[in-house]
């Protein structure tokens, strides 16, 4: 198993460097974790996930090969 490979596969997926994807993980990660916290407001911790899935989305590269089951679920 090439350790290199494993750390960087995914972040490339998805046209980041691997430091790149650390620091857009722990931000999301920070503001899914604050949400969840939120569950004293009815609609904040909605909303976040819901920015969080749009900002996910936009910056997202489009594939190469589109795959027939990558379909995406509304919120």
């Amino acid at each position: 198993m090439d350790l290199i490979r494993v750390f960087s596969e995914h972040p490339a997926s998805v046209g980041e460097t691997y430091s790149e994807h650390l620091v857009r993980a722990v931000c999301f990660g920070t503001r899914m974790v604050l949400a969840g916290f939120a569950f004293l407001f009815v609609r904040t911790g909605s909303q976040t996930i819901a920015e969080l899935n749009e900002r996910m989305i936009a910056n997202r590269p489009l594939p190469l090969h589109p795959i027939a089951s990558d379909k995406r679920l509304p919120l």
